[in-house]
C-alpha cells in the first residue's frame, strides 16, 4: 500500500482491513491497535492510521480506553443479533413510508438498482454488489421522506457495514440476497406499506442469521440459542 493515494481513500482502505482481520478474529478481543506499530505495517504515516481507527471505533469493533489506547471490542453472537434487529426495525419504518411516500421517478430509480444489483449477483461481483446494496437502501432511506429516520438509518447502516460486506462476500448470500431485496422493491413500487415493512425486517433477520453462521465457522463455535423471540 503506498502513501500517495488520497488521504481518506488511504485509510479507509486500511479501516476496511483492520475490520475484516478483527471480524475473522485474526485480531483477537482485548489487543491494542497501535498506532506506531500499525504505521509501520501499512508503509504509511500515522494519520491515515489514526483516521481508520477512528472509523473501528466509531462502528463498534474497538473502543478507545484513557491510558491504554484502541482495544479491540469483544463481539458475540448475541451482539450481532442485537445489531441487526435494530437495523431491520428502522429499515422496516423507512420501507413503509417509501411504499407511501415515494414519487414516481424514485420508483423508477428504486428499479433500476435493483436491476443493476441482479447483474452484479450473476457476475458474482461481491465488491460491486456490496456498493450497489449500499445505493439502493439509501434510496429506500430518502424515499421515506422523513429526514430523521434517514439519518437513523444511515447511521446504522455505517456501524453495520464491516458484518454486511463480510456476509455478503459469499455468492450463496449474495444470490438470496438479491431474492429478498426483489420482493423489498416489488412491495415497495407497488405501494404496499405493510409489505415492504416485513419483507425489510425479515431481509436484516436473514442477514443476521447469515452472519452468525459464518461467525461459528470463523470462531469454531457453537451458536447459542436465541435469547428473545425472532
Amino acid at each position: 500500500m503506498t502513501s500517495g493515494a488520497p488521504r481518506q481513500v488511504l485509510s479507509q482502505r486500511i479501516a476496511a482491513q483492520l475490520e475484516e482481520r478483527i471480524l475473522l478474529g485474526r485480531i483477537a478481543a482485548g489487543a491494542r491497535l497501535d498506532e506506531v506499530a500499525l504505521a509501520r505495517s501499512f508503509g504509511v504515516s500515522r494519520t491515515p492510521i489514526r483516521e481508520a481507527l477512528q472509523s473501528v471505533v466509531a462502528r463498534g469493533l474497538a473502543v478507545r480506553l484513557p491510558y491504554r489506547g484502541v482495544l479491540v471490542s469483544e463481539i458475540s453472537p448475541d451482539r450481532i443479533d442485537q445489531l441487526f434487529e435494530a437495523m431491520g426495525e428502522i429499515e422496516a419504518l423507512c420501507g413503509r413510508f417509501a411504499a407511501e411516500r415515494m414519487t414516481p421517478e424514485e420508483r423508477t430509480a428504486l428499479r433500476a438498482q435493483h436491476a443493476e444489483m441482479s447483474v452484479l449477483a450473476g457476475a458474482g461481483d461481491a465488491e460491486g454488489y456490496e456498493a450497489a446494496n449500499t445505493r439502493l437502501h439509501q434510496i429506500i432511506y430518502a424515499g421515506s421522506h422523513n429526514a430523521d429516520f434517514a439519518e437513523m438509518a444511515e447511521a446504522m447502516r455505517l456501524r453495520l457495514s464491516p458484518f454486511r460486506r463480510s456476509q455478503l462476500a459469499d455468492a450463496p448470500r449474495m444470490d438470496r440476497s438479491d431474492a429478498e431485496h426483489a420482493r423489498i422493491v416489488a412491495a415497495i413500487v407497488g405501494g404496499d406499506g405493510l409489505a415492504a415493512e416485513s419483507a425489510l425486517r425479515r431481509h436484516l433477520l436473514s442477514a443476521a442469521q447469515t452472519m452468525r453462521e459464518k461467525w461459528r465457522t470463523l470462531r469454531a463455535e457453537p451458536v447459542p440459542p436465541r435469547s428473545r423471540a425472532s
